[in-house]
């Protein structure tokens, strides 16, 4: 891929990202400002929005190893255009309101999964890491961005003006899309049903040792993650005793780990094994909460969630790139969407249990069950086949790899 075209896809996949985070912002500024709304309607809006990710991956991952993901990547760009751009007039009507976000969210769902499965056919084998990197700091560089941006406009009167800016940053993405060079065509043959369709990638993945390790290390870790973010807020400005502003500085540490986790990753992935890259995920996510457990105060909250966004950044970017690797072309898509479900799926699981955890015994006692989360999460890396692993395994290897397992299953 030339040049100019390895800046294309990044910069596709942070403007659909940003116009996610532009969205999923702007709606609480909308519900509370405009409407008047309590936390109920809030956080329903958020949910809709948020559904998209667990009801249209599947089938979206299905459309991705069935056309054109090019077409596909611009598709889900218009989609989210329309959807976000739709939100902008229905925005004094909730139920209204969350039906366009769903539907805006949904184009994204399915372009995010259309870029994932379209870049191994852009870039060498090799080149995976670096071209993951570029898309994560995308990703990284709209969430830091796009909270600020709705937050702005909203105290200048304009909370609905971030719905516009997404519609617009999703047409940007459809509109660069077909700019991209044309991928390879994936071979025809007899389709299965969306069901069949589905099952055998979710067959692949529980077949597949390093993608089974995968997975079951991304499950632990969110739902550890998000039983911590389910208490973050309540601890801060409670028993660490911060204010707003100090506390919304510690928890951004986050974000600034992400930005600088992908811009370390391409060298980080040519210094270290890649199954070390893959354990410092959950190891340093283990590091950051031991040190919020023994000594909580700003200083250990900020570094804790630092190193949840720096660690597991050179994770996603490193799994990625294997999952990538190892999947065959025409199950890149399914293989995708399996996993997106898989980990948005025990997400809001993970929240729940947090909070009625930090409910019922203390918050110490939800801090603890993100330890458990995130230390499942590193066992389930160390004890896999993914720790030993050096780099990405080659086409021969993975052929190889694939006939000891048919051996073993017959």
């Amino acid at each position: 891929m030339s040049p100019p075209d390895r800046l294309k896809l990044p910069l596709i996949f942070a403007a659909l990202h940003g116009a996610d985070q532009l969205a999923l912002a702007a709606l609480p500024l909308i519900a509370t400002l405009s409407l008047g709304a309590g936390p109920g309607l809030t956080g329903a809006l958020v949910a809709a929005q948020g559904m998209a990710w667990l009801l249209v991956a599947l089938p979206a991952g299905v459309l991705a190893d069935r056309m054109d993901r090019r077409r596909l990547l611009a598709a889900g760009g218009l989609l989210a255009a329309l959807g976000f751009g739709l939100a902008l007039p229905l925005a004094g009507q909730p139920v209204l309101l969350g039906l366009a976000g769903f539907l805006g969210a949904s184009g994204v769902v399915a372009a995010a999964l259309a870029s994932f499965a379209l870049l191994p056919s852009l870039v060498e084998r090799p080149a995976l890491p670096a071209a993951n990197a570029r898309l994560e700091l995308g990703r990284a560089l709209a969430t830091l961005a796009a909270a600020p941006i709705a937050g702005i406009l909203a105290t200048r009167g304009l909370p609905q003006a971030g719905l516009g800016l997404a519609a617009l940053a999703g047409l940007v993405a459809a509109l660069l899309a077909w700019r991209l060079p044309a991928p390879t065509a994936l071979p025809r043959a007899t389709q299965p049903g969306l069901g069949a369709a589905v099952a055998e990638g979710a067959r692949f993945v529980l077949a597949q040792p390093l993608l089974r390790a995968i997975a079951l290390a991304a499950i632990a870790w969110n739902a550890g993650f998000f039983a911590l973010m389910a208490v973050a807020v309540p601890l801060a400005l409670g028993p660490l005793g911060l204010d707003a502003a100090t506390a919304g500085l510690a928890l951004g540490a986050y974000g600034a780990g992400l930005v600088l986790g992908a811009l370390a990753a391409p060298r980080i992935s040519t210094m270290l094994p890649l199954g070390q890259v893959l354990l410092s995920g959950p190891g340093l996510s283990v590091l950051g909460m031991a040190a919020l457990l023994l000594a909580p105060g700003f200083v250990t909250l900020a570094l804790c969630m630092g190193l949840l966004g720096f660690g597991p950044m050179l994770w996603q970017v490193a799994q990625t790139s294997l999952r990538q690797a190892v999947t065959p072309m025409a199950l890149l898509g399914r293989v995708g969407a399996v996993m997106q479900v898989a980990v948005f799926g025990v997400r809001p699981l993970g929240a729940l249990i947090g909070g009625g955890i930090a409910t019922g015994f203390g918050l110490p006692a939800a801090l603890w069950l993100a330890m458990l989360g995130f230390g499942l999460s590193l066992l389930a890396v160390a004890l896999s086949p993914l720790a030993p692993l050096r780099a990405l395994p080659s086409l021969d290897q993975m052929r190889g790899l694939d006939q000891n397992r048919r051996r073993s299953a017959s």
